[in-house]
């Protein structure tokens, strides 16, 4: 039986095309999602426009709409399926986006639709930057040197207080989408201008450099009650500086001490819970 009883029906929103920060790995993840919502007993309404994708067969999904995530298209599924959940953790950034969208237009609450998974508020805390930031601070998470910008000024100024090279991160994107370093105030005022118009709020993160250091991940899992599990930890043959997608990744890590080890694991857990991340 369901975790709440009160969910009979489910809005899932998927990626659409696949593009850089938003690949396979959706669809894949999303088909998951159908296959155990459909377990449950649970209708579930797919909207998703790339018709190329595994879980827009009719045998996963409940009904299929072949729109654009986009608030405008799917207020309008809403408004004709009245689900009583939408979940936004399977599309990628266009999902995450479209529901932070969908919530701040008031449309959620109109048809009282609740978010499963990760909160709205959740998503921000991660997706923008400067929130990020200080929910890491609070949290005790030592983090580079940054300062957020919303304009190419700010940014020219953030970088002259850090010093160059600088980092540039771009708020509401995944994969890295409009990142860069930049060694110079040229290649920065580049690297911002295009940052700026891929971020969903024009802001983009300035931070000290840390190329060359040793990469480590770890993948946390976290529920409604805040229990976490650490599913495994990696380590990126390659440094810092270069792309995840680009380096080769071992799993469990190699090279760190048991000490180390449980200090990034801890450290992993108090992020998870502090953003409030339900799920991976």
């Amino acid at each position: 039986m369901p975790k709440f009883e009160w969910v009979r029906k489910v809005l899932i929103l998927g990626s659409g095309a696949i593009k850089i920060g938003e690949a396979a790995e959706f669809d894949y993840s999303g088909s998951q999602c159908l296959k155990a919502l459909r377990e449950e007993g649970i209708e579930t309404i797919l909207v998703n426009p790339n018709v190329a994708t595994i879980q827009t067969d009719p045998r996963l999904a409940g009904k299929v709409y072949l729109l654009p995530v986009t608030p405008e298209y799917v207020e309008k599924v809403i408004e004709r399926e009245r689900p009583d959940g939408i979940m936004l953790g399977f599309g990628g950034q266009t999902a995450l986006n479209c529901g932070v969208s969908l919530a701040k237009m008031g449309i959620l609450e109109k048809y009282d639709v609740k978010v499963l998974g990760t909160s709205i508020e959740a998503i921000e805390r991660a997706s923008n930057r400067e929130l990020f930031k200080q929910t890491m601070l609070k949290a005790s998470i030592p983090i580079p040197k940054s300062k957020s910008a919303t304009s190419i000024e700010g940014a020219v100024k953030a970088a002259e207080e850090i010093g160059y090279p600088v980092m540039v991160r771009v708020a509401y994107t995944l994969g890295g989408k409009g990142t860069g370093v930049a060694y110079n105030k040229r290649e920065l005022i580049e690297i911002v201008s295009r940052g700026l118009t891929h971020s969903m709020i024009s802001q983009v993160l300035v931070e000290e450099y840390i190329g060359h250091w040793k990469e480590v991940e770890y993948e946390v899992m976290r529920d409604y009650e805040n229990n976490c599990i650490i599913v495994c930890n990696m380590e990126n043959f390659d440094p810092m500086g270069v792309h995840t997608g680009d380096s080769i990744v071992v799993a469990p890590s190699q090279t760190l001490t048991n000490r180390e080890y449980h200090i990034l694991r801890s450290a992993s857990i108090r992020a998870v819970q502090s953003l409030g991340v339900v799920g991976e």
